[in-house]
């Protein structure tokens, strides 16, 4: 577990784990990563970090928003953009709740539009609220004109939570104020792992496993300030 969280948060190289400090063999380490990946142990431990203080967790405006990673020769989940220079890796697509913790995480490739990961919402899980009942869904969604569409409007107004979208030249996605800026803080904070600047690996699974890991340090972080 050392070695696993010392690699992301330093971007070092797995052959380059330092020994002498106790770590395990680089194959062993990434074993680890994907054995685990593979049963669900990553996502248990992000929302095992949330979960306990879910009361904190306000879901009554959840806020989604993507970014870009430069990446590595393709591999699963990571293709070239549409623009057609060549350019590789993939967006990371996040959805987080009016303090910045991250409720769910999306690995597409660079060059999908951000309306294709519209329904990441479906991966929040059930959130003990303060009256001791569980939310399944948040009640708003704040998001940019990426996602103005119908079919985003359809699928929210079927899920029951109220759509607050930017209209595309009628107002700008500013105009929703820190709802955006809870997504842009929680960016700059998986930017803080050396690993997930430039996506160095070529397997998702591997690339999903860093992101939980990353998302479980910062909720930990998060929540313990919010309790």
């Amino acid at each position: 577990m050392n070695g696993i969280a010392h690699g992301p948060y330093t971007g070092i190289r797995w052959e380059d784990l330092p020994k002498e400090l106790g770590y395990c063999s680089s194959m062993t380490w990434w074993r680890r990563l994907r054995n685990w990946q593979a049963a669900g142990v990553w996502d248990k431990l992000h929302w095992r970090c949330w979960l306990g203080c879910a009361n904190t967790i306000r879901l009554t405006g959840v806020a989604p928003g993507s970014t870009r990673q430069r990446g590595q020769p393709p591999g699963s989940g990571n293709w070239p953009k549409a623009n057609g220079r060549g350019k590789l890796g993939s967006k990371r697509h996040i959805v987080v709740d009016a303090s910045g913790v991250p409720l769910a995480i999306t690995v597409l490739g660079a060059n999908r539009h951000d309306s294709t990961a519209f329904e990441s919402t479906e991966a929040i899980p059930a959130v003990l609220g303060l009256d001791r009942r569980p939310r399944k869904r948040p009640r708003t969604l704040h998001a940019d004109n990426g996602q103005e569409y119908t079919r985003c409007r359809r699928y929210l107004r079927k899920r029951g939570i109220t759509a607050r979208i930017a209209r595309k030249g009628i107002e700008s996605k500013d105009r929703l104020g820190r709802h955006r800026r809870a997504v842009g803080r929680t960016h700059s904070r998986f930017a803080g792992f050396g690993k997930l600047r430039i996506r160095f690996e070529r397997r998702l699974d591997s690339q999903k496993a860093l992101l939980s890991i990353a998302a479980a340090v910062i909720t930990s972080r998060l929540v313990d300030d919010l309790c």
